[in-house]
């Protein structure tokens, strides 16, 4: 699709349009003002051709209709934290920003069921609810800014997601708005359903089968016990023994989180947490439930640290001193900014035996391409996070960021693992997926796409399909959040002059 220039005839109807079904106050169109919305936490970027903010579920329905009408790819954006370019909006699209709709509709106590809207932000959903002893669970790094519908279409994670489950684990039901402008509830607010779990589908799908407009969660209650300990041990291989003996003692923490040199190193001089001088890593292990089986287990951690050469053990129950021992891991990507201005976060999973061989290649991986990497991840489930640190202003640095980027998915995927644990395929990975998906797999997903975009069958004609208005020419399986998640279409990096060809050429040793 051709770029659309705002003055444009069609582009005016099509704002004019827009502002009449949400307010001319919500639409946000001139080009100044469009910059905050081409980009979300990856490298990658593209200018939308404009953005719409609705402010209820019907008004989100009426935007997909004008979209409709006026033949434009929608992008649902949540908070942008995302890391994988999912809300970066590709081939001119019309943004469906979610912020204004933040709100907790309803909270069953006695079901531990909540109603919320997309654009509420993770932690305040746990922060509303902590007066009835009860929190939300999936908590990614980013839950002080990232959203619940966010979450829906990464179907993220976080630190608690070992013993608990990522999003798909705590969502009952989605009310989404449909290509052809038309409301639905895939589930619903009760634990069980029957017929096809279109909900699961739908979570984890990249804003690539529709837009949430209200989510029902199920809520927890809070733990009668919590204990926080950390772990410094003086190489990564120790830590990372530590982990598998953990779990084959047969405890599954709620959660058991690593940090390498790299990252103590960047956090040291922003939180000030006074790590032994020799540590290589540090593990945090949280463990919670019942009185008695938390100091049971913690006991028997303590022993396992110790057993692998733990040179510091901190622990901590009280709220406060807990919050200081996970300040670290929890802001460990911003204190980033202390040895490099960007850093490019790989979202990769391998096996927990596979942990410590991995971590040298990752760490082989840089020191051939002359790159910092700084590790910080969810040890206990094998997804890792590391974090290439670099300067997006300099294209050659980007180049080999991507190259290194690739070579750990590559790593990933031979050892037994996974492109993504949480943060999607979006356009980043897009590229990768035949290293794990043949193209009859790929097609497969495809259908499934399409089964959401184009429910209306075909007419005696052989014609038909197509959203519901029958007025589009826009192929209606690219209608939402079009080029992400499948091979073609627009490269990671190609706002950088990088292409997908290009970073092949140069893994062989070409030039660029």
């Amino acid at each position: 699709m051709t770029s659309i220039a705002p003055g444009t005839a069609a582009n005016r109807l099509l704002i004019a349009d827009l502002e009449n079904a949400v307010g001319k106050q919500n639409v946000v169109w001139k080009p100044e003002d469009l910059l905050l919305y081409e980009y979300d936490g990856s490298i990658d970027r593209a200018a939308p051709r404009v953005v719409v903010l609705p402010g209820s579920a019907q008004e989100t329905a009426e935007c997909v209709k004008v979209a409709n009408r006026h033949d434009a790819f929608i992008v649902p954006r949540g908070a942008g934290t995302g890391l994988s370019g999912g809300a970066v909006p590709l081939r001119d699209s019309v943004v469906i920003g979610l912020s204004r709709l933040n709100r907790v509709l309803d909270v069953d106590v006695e079901n531990r069921v909540a109603i919320v809207e997309p654009g509420l932000v993770n932690l305040e959903l746990s922060n509303q609810v902590s007066k009835f002893g009860l929190y939300y669970a999936p908590d990614p790094s980013s839950q002080k800014a990232c959203t619940i519908g966010g979450n829906v279409a990464e179907n993220a994670g976080g630190p608690h997601c070992l013993a608990l489950g990522t999003t798909t684990n705590h969502v009952l039901g989605l009310e989404v708005v449909l290509a052809d402008g038309s409301l639905l509830w895939l589930g619903g607010p009760n634990r069980e359903s029957t017929g096809y779990d279109l909900r699961g589908a739908f979570v984890g799908s990249e804003g690539t089968f529709g837009v949430v407009t209200k989510v029902a969660v199920r809520l927890l209650r809070i733990p009668e016990k919590i204990h926080t300990m950390l772990a410094a041990f003086t190489s990564l291989d120790a830590a990372s023994q530590t982990v598998s003996d953990i779990i084959a003692a047969g405890l599954v923490p709620a959660a058991l989180e690593m940090m390498d040199r790299v990252t103590i190193d960047a956090c040291e001089p922003v939180y000030h947490p006074g790590y032994p001088a020799d540590a290589e890593a540090v593990l945090i292990v949280e463990l919670d439930g019942l009185t008695e089986a938390v100091t049971e287990q913690s006991a028997l951690v303590e022993t396992i640290c110790h057993k692998n050469g733990a040179s510091e053990l901190r622990e901590a129950d009280d709220p406060a001193k807990r919050a200081d021992l996970w300040a670290t891991r929890k802001g460990a990507i911003g204190a980033f900014g202390t040895i490099a201005p960007s850093y490019y976060l790989v979202d990769g999973v391998v096996p927990r035996t596979k942990l410590r061989d991995v971590m040298r290649q990752v760490k082989a991986v840089g020191d051939e391409l002359g790159l910092t990497i700084g590790n910080v991840f969810h040890a206990g489930d094998g997804n890792l996070h590391p974090c290439i640190l670099f300067n997006e202003r300099e294209r050659d640095e980007v180049r080999k960021v991507i190259q290194a980027g690739e070579r750990i998915l590559e790593i990933c995927v031979a050892n037994g693992g996974a492109l993504s644990g949480e943060h999607g395929i979006g356009i980043e990975k897009k590229a990768y997926m035949p290293l794990v998906f043949t193209e009859a797999d790929m097609d497969a997903m495809k259908g499934l796409r399409e089964a959401f975009l184009n429910p209306q069958p075909e007419d005696e004609s052989g014609a038909g399909g197509g959203v519901a208005t029958g007025r589009s020419a826009t192929p209606v399986s690219e209608r939402f959040n079009p080029g992400k998640i499948f091979p073609g279409g627009a490269s990671h990096g190609e706002a950088y002059g990088i292409t997908e060809h290009s970073v092949r050429r140069s893994r062989r040793g070409d030039e660029v």
